[in-house]
């Protein structure tokens, strides 16, 4: 089925590409009647292919058109590279804030790029004398379109290992400070506990201290008074 369509990568049949839409229309999920690029003559070949009756093409999908190639204005383009990202095969060169261009032999016709472009400077023209879309220049277009979705995987791998690689450092390091704080914390609570210490040593020597000065007093106390009362017979007045 797959084989058989036009491989624009349009969209326009509602799925993200012709091979979503083969994989549909064999799962019996889509009808074949919707790929607007293939027109009638798609919709009669899918038909034969499958052993199902033709039916007019869907026009809510888009109506059939002459082969058309996207055209950037080089007088408007403002190099946002958006088109260039856009394009389902790959056939739009450019980089940043620098002109793009749009290699005719490449372009599927997909129109994908008019919509992201920012300044509308990019058209759609008609292949002037009319061309019909060939079966190899759907295959080397499926190509270009498999290897971008490859390429674009890679990518987004790549950059999610990336991600995941910033996160571990940073965790790391997170990890790493939350042990400092914690030793940190450890170490200030035996410093308290030691001062604490020391400051109960230095209470109980204080303590210690006024008891045997209270004593002392109190003993020199008691011994006079003993003499006072208990002396000797002949010396009391």
């Amino acid at each position: 089925i797959d084989a058989l369509l036009p491989q624009t990568q349009c969209t326009k049949c509602g799925f993200a590409g012709c091979r979503p839409y083969a994989e549909a229309i064999a799962a019996g999920k889509a009808t074949i009647n919707r790929c607007p690029p293939g027109g009638q003559a798609g919709v009669r070949r899918l038909a034969r292919l499958l052993g199902r009756d033709e039916s007019p093409l869907d026009q809510s999908c888009g109506a059939e058109q002459p082969r058309r190639i996207a055209w950037i204005d080089p007088a408007l383009c403002i190099g946002c590279t958006r088109c260039v990202q856009a394009c389902p095969v790959d056939a739009i060169i450019g980089a940043s804030r620098r002109m793009h261009t749009v290699i005719d032999a490449l372009c599927t016709g997909c129109d994908l790029c008019v919509g992201p472009c920012p300044v509308d400077c990019i058209l759609m023209r008609e292949v002037v004398p009319a061309m019909p879309w060939r079966d190899d220049e759907a295959r080397a277009a499926r190509a270009r379109h498999e290897a971008r979705r490859e390429r674009l995987a890679r990518r987004h791998a790549e950059r999610d290992l990336r991600l995941a690689q910033r996160t571990a450092r940073k965790l790391a390091t997170f990890d790493a400070a939350l042990r400092e704080v914690d030793t940190g914390d450890a170490d200030a609570g035996r410093r308290h506990a030691m001062v604490e210490a020391a400051v109960r040593r230095a209470r109980e020597r204080a303590a210690a201290h006024r008891g045997v000065a209270a004593v002392a007093p109190a003993q020199a106390r008691a011994a006079a008074g003993t003499g006072e009362s208990t002396g000797k017979p002949g010396e009391r007045s």
